[in-house]
């Protein structure tokens, strides 16, 4: 269907919607919010930047091999499955083209362009190349999970780059903490064996408010999550791969934790779980609610999780409860370096 055709429908949908916005999809349901029926010509591009309350999300457990190829394919299937069936925001899982293993991430390591910048050699920059074409073709806002990023210094990183409906870069997120633990008789890993951690907390700017994203264990430090909802963010994104010591433990508390703390939904999105592979994850990609309510979730097999998520109740909960109006800055504060 031709974006003239799109756009006449906007056109027709936008006189129902001045009292009542309700027919799902970005461009769909918001181009009242953006412009009247009687308005002048503007693109089908600049409608789906319309300002809006609800938006449907979309975490894409996949199930991640060691053929990074494969690994694309896989993807591209579950992101057009999840345009196709509405979703505006998609989410890939955690390290989605490589195994989760410290001594895969130097072999399958990109270079990643930064905010604004372009791929200038597809052929060595597969998965960001993939990640920009697949959020242009379906126009959506595409929160790329993480792939292992290699820089100029030869640093390796645990790299987030979210995309666009244009298919541009308008974000990028290394993983600030870096994963090291050592559960005695469970599960030891570090991370830091083969990667750098990042430096900055990252958010970005929306139709349907700011987004703020972390990769895995930065969702267990809570002074993370609270600087991007200090800076505008309403939900918080975090792919991850927790495993099946920690996962049953920590994985749906942790989401609930810091949708209750910052008053916002959370969502995580994880790998499905492959038998083959020597770190099992957990699985159960999950969307909370600012409530802490469980909105939508699923068990360990590849699935896509659904949810469309309103806006107003993050307004509603920091209303009713506002803890950010409460806070003893006469006592502590949170500041960032």
């Amino acid at each position: 269907r031709s974006d003239y055709v799109e756009l006449m429908l906007l056109r027709a949908a936008a006189l129902r919607a001045r009292l009542s916005i309700g027919t799902p999809g970005i461009a769909k349901r918001v181009f009242a919010g953006f412009c009247s029926a009687s308005a002048g010509l503007c693109t089908l591009a600049e409608a789906k930047r319309a300002p809006t309350q609800k938006v449907k999300v979309a975490l894409c457990q996949i199930m991640c091999g060691e053929d990074k190829k494969a690994n694309i394919e896989t993807a591209k299937g579950a992101i057009k499955e999840a345009s196709g069936k509405g979703a505006e925001l998609v989410v890939l899982p955690e390290c989605w083209n490589s195994p989760y293993d410290t001594s895969c991430f130097p072999i399958y390591a990109e270079s990643v362009p930064d905010t604004g910048a372009k791929v200038e050699d597809p052929g060595a920059q597969p998965s960001t190349e993939f990640l920009l074409s697949a959020a242009r073709e379906h126009g959506i806002y595409l929160i790329g999970g993480s792939i292992p990023e290699r820089d100029v210094d030869g640093k390796v990183y645990n790299t987030c780059l979210i995309i666009n409906p244009e298919g541009e870069i308008i974000g990028k997120h290394r993983k600030v903490h870096l994963f090291d633990i050592d559960v005695p008789g469970k599960i030891t890993f570090k991370e830091s064996d083969t990667l750098s951690p990042g430096n900055s907390a990252t958010t970005f700017e929306t139709p349907f408010g700011t987004v703020g994203v972390g990769i895995c264990y930065d969702i267990r430090f809570p002074e993370l999550s609270m600087i991007m909802r200090n800076s505008g963010a309403s939900i918080l994104v975090f792919p991850g791969a927790f495993n099946m010591t920690t996962g049953p433990a920590h994985w749906e508390l942790l989401q609930r934790a810091r949708a209750v703390d910052n008053q916002c939904y959370v969502a995580a999105a994880s790998p499905a779980r492959n038998p083959d592979s020597g770190y099992q994850a957990w699985g159960h990609s999950t969307i909370v609610s600012p409530w802490g309510d469980v909105v939508a979730t699923t068990d360990h097999e590849p699935s896509i999780v659904f949810a469309e998520i309103d806006l107003e109740d993050v307004k509603k909960m920091r209303e009713g409860i506002p803890t950010s109006m409460q806070k003893r800055n006469d006592l502590y504060s949170l500041k960032t370096l």
